[in-house]
């Protein structure tokens, strides 16, 4: 059966390497608040690879932990979106701009990914940076989960 053009499209949901921390592994304070998020959501989700490794970072060297960020992606949770050449430009403005905090490149990434992909919402216990950065110069982001 063909979409319903009528129907609004479901938002987009940028995911940071913080709230993707806390989704993985169980120990993490906000684990369950992030939880709370992934299954009230209903539209997509999606990350940058920056973010991605980050994560994979974070949640430390052994093979179990990286497998199900992995699990993610495999069951179709979570989109990566790759970079391109008109969004790293982007990503160096951004990081630039917003030096005084300062934005890291993963952070970057989603700023521009959120502009290109027309959202505000993101999913970050990054209240600092997410709560200053702006999409377009302009638009504050609606952070999940709330405070």
């Amino acid at each position: 059966m063909p979409a319903d053009p009528t129907r609004p499209k479901p938002s987009v949901l940028l995911l940071d390497t913080g709230a993707f921390v806390a989704l993985v592994d169980r120990s993490e304070t906000r684990h369950r608040d992030c939880v709370s998020v992934l299954e009230e959501w209903s539209g997509p989700l999606v990350t940058t690879e920056a973010v991605l490794t980050e994560t994979l970072y974070l949640v430390g060297p052994t093979w179990a932990a990286q497998q199900t960020c992995f699990e993610f992606f495999r069951r179709g949770a979570l989109q990566l979106v790759p970079s391109s050449p008109a969004s790293l430009l982007r990503v160096a403005e951004l990081m630039n701009k917003y030096q005084d905090l300062p934005m890291d490149y993963a952070d970057g990434t989603l700023v521009a990914l959120g502009e290109e992909l027309a959202t505000d919402q993101v999913f970050t216990l990054d209240r600092r940076g997410f709560g200053v950065y702006r999409l377009h110069g302009k638009k504050p982001f609606r952070i999940l989960p709330g405070p």
